[in-house]
């Protein structure tokens, strides 16, 4: 699966002398208008960007579920009749998680007149709602807009953010993690506190598992270097980990998945991405459907049928468990037939 789209348009100076030698070139090669189809897919964007709507998608970092989004999000404004190339022309942008990219991107996207922003993940949706007030911005891969300070409430905006939530069913994460693992009384949390989506998912495992009777113990990332020391410090202590839709994390799937299994530690992701990585078992929101949900939410913004201010944030409901059995067999740990049975699995 590829996810490359059209850059953004560069601009074009033509002097009247370039414009002739281009001309008698043509005339030359006997080229004619159809000389246009040779241009690259950025420079066609380009020269047709005066009669397209703008576009611009900010990806705070490069991995399967964010990207999943995207491309969820291009198929159904396709769908809807913005196609890329055709009616809008996309700018793909991926900040590969510096903030200071953000601030640039967010940018760019003024200086372009961008006539609608799709942000992806909740630093780049902060970033975005920072440059501008007036662009419309459909996010998802959010897990609270309120917390993230980019809503006056879920039920209406009132700004110009709005979107779809990632959150998924954190209550029902740890039912599956007490019913795989014997309802053991402690659990790992591993999560970057550096991200407001993380802390915020975190604070609603604790509860539900304080209200369990199961101690909850944390190790926290900041980059992906310090996954494999994070695991080994709760290795031993636990007898599983569960970690939150987390940007560091999703980034760092093979490493964490590598160094859980080594030490036969279950594990239960926010993202499902993660179980394709390597990771054991969640219930979780769809990433593809996300994006086509925002991407719905964004055809009524251009057609003009709604305005960000107005349109709740939205929900997906997950309940279906997703199990990945190869890391089921590698740690040693037998699925529960009454749980396999209602699962989708992945086999390796």
């Amino acid at each position: 699966m590829t996810h490359d789209f059209p850059s953004s348009p560069s601009s074009f100076a033509f002097t009247r002398r370039r414009f002739a030698a281009l001309c008698c070139a043509a005339l030359v090669t006997g080229l004619t208008a159809g000389c246009d189809k040779q241009a690259t897919p950025a420079a066609s964007s380009a020269a047709g960007a005066a009669d397209k709507i703008l576009v611009g998608i900010c990806e705070l970092v490069e991995h399967e579920a964010l990207d999943l989004s995207v491309k969820g999000f291009l198929d159904e404004l396709a769908a809807r009749g913005f196609k890329d190339g055709e009616k809008i022309a996309v700018d793909r942008q991926n900040a590969q998680g510096d903030q200071a990219t953000l601030q640039n991107i967010g940018a760019r996207f003024l200086s372009e007149k961008t006539q609608l922003i799709f942000a992806v993940s909740t630093p780049a949706t902060q970033a975005m709602a920072r440059a501008t007030r007036d662009i419309p911005i459909v996010a998802t891969a959010v897990t609270s807009f309120e917390a993230a300070k980019v809503v006056k409430t879920n039920e209406k905006p009132g700004t110009n953010v709005t979107g779809v939530s990632n959150i998924g069913p954190i209550a029902r994460q740890l039912d599956l993690f007490l019913a795989l693992t014997g309802n053991a009384k402690t659990v790992g949390v591993l999560f970057n506190a550096g991200e407001v989506n993380s802390a915020f998912q975190v604070e609603i495992f604790k509860k539900a598992a304080a209200a369990k009777g199961v101690e909850v113990l944390e190790a926290t990332v900041s980059s992906v270097n310090d996954i494999q020391q994070a695991v080994t410090s709760l290795s031993g202590k636990v007898a599983g980990l569960w970690f939150p839709t987390d940007n560091v994390l999703a980034a760092g799937t093979s490493i964490l998945a590598k160094a859980a299994k080594d030490a036969k530690i279950p594990t239960i992701p926010g993202d499902e991405a993660l179980i394709r990585g390597g990771c054991l078992a969640t219930i979780a929101v769809d990433y593809y459907t996300l994006g086509r949900m925002s991407g719905t939410m964004a055809a009524d913004i251009l057609e003009g049928k709604s305005k960000p201010a107005d349109m709740a944030i939205q929900t997906q409901d997950a309940q279906k468990p997703l199990i990945n059995l190869a890391t089921a067999k590698a740690i040693g740990l037998t699925i529960p037939e009454d749980i396999l049975k209602n699962a989708a699995v992945i086999e390796k």
